[in-house]
Formats: C-alpha cells, sequence, structure tokens
C-alpha cells in the first residue's frame, strides 16, 4: 500500500489551509475532528448532520485536509484513523484555522 502523504508543518502554506477549509462538508468534519478527545475513523466522519457522504467524496475530503496539512492519518489495519494538527498549525500560523472556523460560526478551541 502506497504511504499516506503529510507536509513537514514547515511546507504546510496558508493558502493550502484556506483552499482545504473553503469546503463547508470539510470544515464540519475537521470540526468534528477538533471536538473529538481522540483519532476517528473516516467512516465516523462520513455522517454530517442528516447526511452521509459518499465514500469516493469522503477519501477525497480527507486527502485534502491531509495535503493541507490539517490533519494526520494513521493506517491500522483497514482502518485509516485521523486527527489534527492544530497545536503544531497553531505554532506556525496562530489564530488561523479558528478565525476560519469562526467565520462559519464554529466556536472552536485548539
Amino acid at each position: 500500500m502506497r504511504p499516506l502523504f503529510h507536509p513537514a508543518i514547515e511546507d504546510v502554506r496558508p493558502e493550502a489551509i484556506l483552499h482545504a477549509l473553503s469546503d463547508p462538508e470539510r470544515v464540519l468534519m475537521y470540526a468534528q475532528l477538533l471536538g473529538s478527545e481522540t483519532t476517528e475513523t473516516c467512516s465516523a466522519l462520513s455522517h454530517l448532520g442528516e447526511r452521509v457522504i459518499p465514500k469516493s467524496s469522503l477519501s477525497n475530503h480527507m486527502k485534502v485536509l491531509r495535503e493541507a496539512g490539517l490533519i494526520r492519518s494513521e493506517r491500522q489495519g483497514v482502518e485509516i484513523r485521523n486527527q489534527t494538527r492544530s497545536r503544531e498549525l497553531d505554532a506556525r500560523f496562530p489564530g488561523l484555522v479558528p478565525a476560519i472556523l469562526a467565520a462559519y460560526g464554529r466556536k472552536v478551541s485548539c
């Protein structure tokens, strides 16, 4: 299996973060990850309210979030576990991600 790409924190660009969080579904997924105390599987993030995200779309959303540097994903058996990189991101871009999420009306603590 191909390894999952995660940019080094020094390579994370603000325009990649803005692009990744320009989609309301990705914002909801990211906010759901922020609110979780543990890592989450992709399937746990597929339910956004009453809407269920198709697997192909979910896969793409997670790839965009991962390659933008917003999340870290690890394979564990047949599952992929995801967690935010909020501490790293806040150290590199203080207040950027919370400001973006606040613009969507999400209360977030990093």
